[in-house]
């Protein structure tokens, strides 16, 4: 018998945090959970240190780490409790830990798993924003850490999953890859109408139990464009070998199209769990506790291209992709703030795009050469982006 692995979520309270350790829960004599992070939800990150015992548990500000120390104390738990960046870094790299799930929502998750990239963990990338922010400069410190990077949104898992095991053989034999993409809740709804649109409209997903963030993402495909800039770095592939087909029944989760015109896909439900547990489990594979296709009564399969007028914002990607490193970094930090002020009705949906594209229009960086230029740049769209809100009417 193989000895567990420790593994470190960052994100844990999350969706892609409760799934992972649903999946981890399913094998408990694979798994030890070396340390839970959140940002706020001391209630949740209790009850998780109850169930899975982990040696750290980390919250992002010194005042919720306080709340979770004294609960923590009082059921006499063996958890400690720290706090902050710092803390993110420390338990992402430790020598203890063998694998990380980097689930950390925003740009806030870059410095936790460049630190597993660094020092050679088996890192499952579920944070779209250190490859959209980061790039090539992230994929450096994968290469020079020695470890191995697999993704966990599903449309990636996916394309890994379907492309040849040698990864120095995909630029001979792969033509291009597919990305699908559901649609959302808005794929038939008339554009003109999109203006009064509400926040709990945008969150409902037809297929996907997701955060409020991912979820408005997905409304307006601005998770796909961010999921362009994520597979061109992923698999090396240039900005015209991606493309994406809307297909609203969410079972082919993405493709690979080879030289040879032939099409490789990965099948499955959408359950989250799937990705999950084969990241954890890769190279072998182990139960997700997902359900499996009943091909008996799935039903038609169907796939249209996305449609401009009502997904405007799909294009920015490979319009970001043309410009200096630091450009993905500016498009990623103006979404944040455009899809926050959404959500608390600062913003009309419609606006999100209109502030997005006017803040590339505004702001061109400087090619970046490190985490510390893109952070700067990161902050200084998020200050253009605040300032374009500021101007809307809602």
């Amino acid at each position: 018998m193989t000895a567990p692995l420790f593994l470190t979520i960052l994100g844990s309270t999350g969706s892609i945090g409760t799934n992972t350790l649903d999946v981890v829960a399913r094998h408990p004599d694979r798994f030890r959970i070396f340390a839970l992070t959140a940002a706020t939800q001391v209630e949740t990150m209790l009850a998780q240190c109850v169930a899975y015992r982990p040696r750290y548990a980390v919250m992002a500000s010194a005042d919720h780490a306080q709340q979770l120390t004294q609960r923590v104390q009082a059921l006499g738990l063996p958890t400690e409790v720290l706090a902050g960046e710092q803390a993110l870094c420390d338990v992402s790299s430790a020598p203890e830990v063998d694998c990380v799930m980097a689930a950390i929502v925003g740009a806030a998750g870059m410095a936790p798993s460049l630190a597993a990239a660094r020092t050679g963990k088996k890192l499952l990338l579920a944070n779209k924003e250190a490859l959209v922010v980061g790039g090539e400069f992230f994929m450096s410190a994968v290469r020079a850490g020695g470890g191995v990077l697999l993704p966990i949104d599903s449309e990636h898992s996916a394309i890994f999953q379907s492309l040849p095991e040698d990864p120095a053989s995909w630029a001979q034999r792969v033509e291009k890859i597919v990305l699908t993409a559901s649609g959302g809740p808005f794929r038939t709804r008339d554009p003109q109408t999109l203006h009064s649109v509400t926040p709990d409209q945008a969150c409902a997903h037809p297929n996907w139990v997701m955060g409020r963030k991912i979820s408005v993402d997905s409304a307006t495909m601005m998770n796909k464009a961010l999921e362009v800039i994520e597979a061109r770095y992923l698999f090396d592939l240039a900005p015209s070998q991606i493309e994406v087909v809307i297909h609203p029944q969410s079972v082919i989760h993405s493709m690979v199209q080879y030289r040879d015109r032939s099409m490789v896909a990965q099948l499955g439900t959408p359950d989250m769990r799937v990705p999950i547990a084969y990241g954890l489990s890769w190279p072998e594979r182990m139960e997700s506790g997902a359900d499996a296709l009943d091909f008996a009564t799935l039903g038609a399969l169907t796939f249209e291209p996305p449609d401009a007028q009502r997904f405007p914002g799909l294009q920015l990607a490979w319009d970001a992709l043309q410009g200096p490193s630091g450009t993905t970094a500016v498009l990623n930090a103006s979404n944040e703030i455009a899809v926050q002020a959404f959500l608390e009705h600062r913003l009309r949906f419609d606006q999100i795009h209109r502030v997005n594209h006017a803040t590339l229009q505004r702001f061109r960086p400087s090619k970046a050469s490190g985490l510390d230029e893109l952070l700067a740049i990161d902050q200084e769209a998020r200050s253009v982006a605040q300032a374009l809100v500021s101007t809307q009417s809602p």
